[in-house]
């Protein structure tokens, strides 16, 4: 019998710069809307999605804006954390994050794995 969850966790690795951060985004809401407790880690330039004014750099048709996907994320208890590596090697600082973004190293997104979280990568 195949394990059960009902987490799942998203790595996204794509900043603005790819059409790949509204369909994770758009994937993370879905999984809200099945039930699932779900959990966003930003690397990479997966982070200037959450910088203030970044989530506003990026449409792809005909899906929710970016910004409205985040918004709809986050107000239906979705979690988005930001590599703590990727934050510092930037420059950036929590003041430069949207409100509810969590800076944190991959430890926790480890925790969620081996509690059994299924995964996806973007």
């Amino acid at each position: 019998m195949a394990n059960v969850t009902d987490k799942l966790v998203i790595l996204v690795t794509k900043g603005i710069e790819s059409e790949l951060s509204s369909v994770a985004f758009t994937i993370a809401n879905g999984g809200i809307t099945a039930g699932l407790k779900v959990y966003i880690f930003l690397s990479s330039t997966g982070i200037d999605l959450v910088r203030k004014g970044g989530q506003t750099m990026t449409q792809v048709a005909p899906l929710d804006s970016l910004a409205a996907l985040i918004k709809d994320f986050q107000a239906r208890g979705g979690v988005i954390w930001a590599c703590t590596p990727c934050v510092k090697s930037r420059g950036y600082e929590q003041a430069d994050f949207i409100e509810g973004v969590v800076i944190t190293g991959a430890s926790v997104m480890h925790a969620e794995l081996k509690a059994g979280a299924a995964t996806l990568s973007f």
